[in-house]
């Protein structure tokens, strides 16, 4: 069963699973069709996606109305997002923001590129949590396919169980949508939801970073 962690008059919020696929894969369900059954709500729409390796929070909009209105929001970056990921690996830069257009490699990879005309731009701080190991809190400003998985190995510092990306073998891969904030008409909404699972979440390191990130709308990130 799905953990819903708010069922609004527009839209519903879930913290997804790691290894929860979105979409129907091998005769598994996704993450909608799990959740009409669940919710009994039929008309529910996608307005934003997590891979399969990715926890956390998932926005859902309750009929096309709503899912219009969040379009226009992710269009005009009024959403934040913040992810938090580990890595054994140390950055080539501790902090600044990655741009660069992102192709689609033969085997379903991705890479980032130098050249930026429509360029994939993702925003980080990271910390070292001992252990060998660095935290990140990563803002992507656009929506990519495996944007943040490409821009950490980029920097040097592939997510810890993201196999596909060079990362070091682990229980799960280390990504998780941690704080999601925004506003709709009048309201002004904040939520943040730590990960459940993962044995590097649950160390003295895991906690160490969402001590040391633990409100990512309070940093200086560039453009605030």
């Amino acid at each position: 069963m799905l953990t819903l962690l708010a069922d609004e008059p527009r839209f519903i919020l879930i913290d997804k699973p790691a290894g929860q696929s979105f979409h129907r894969e091998d005769g598994q369900r996704g993450v909608l069709e799990l959740l009409r059954e669940q919710t009994g709500q039929g008309e529910l729409h996608a307005v934003h996606r997590l891979d399969q390796l990715t926890s956390g929070l998932l926005l859902v909009a309750k009929g096309a109305e709503a899912a219009a209105e969040f379009g226009q929001l992710f269009a005009q970056r009024q959403i934040r997002k913040y992810y938090l990921a580990l890595s054994d690996r140390a950055p080539s830069k501790k902090q600044g923001t990655l741009s660069g257009d992102m192709e689609k490699g033969r085997n379903g990879s991705w890479r980032l590129l130098q050249s930026r005309q429509d360029p994939a731009v993702t925003q980080f701080f990271t910390a070292g949590v001992g252990n060998g190991q660095r935290a990140f809190v990563v803002r992507p400003l656009t929506g990519r396919t495996h944007q943040i998985r490409v821009a950490l190995k980029a920097l040097g510092s592939p997510i810890l169980g993201d196999a596909r990306y060079g990362g070091s073998e682990a229980d799960r891969g280390y990504l998780h949508a941690y704080a999601l904030e925004f506003s709709l008409g009048e309201t002004h909404y904040r939520y943040a939801c730590p990960p459940r699972e993962g044995e590097h979440w649950h160390s003295p390191g895991g906690q160490l970073a969402f001590g040391r990130f633990a409100e990512p709308w309070c940093l200086a990130w560039p453009g605030s």
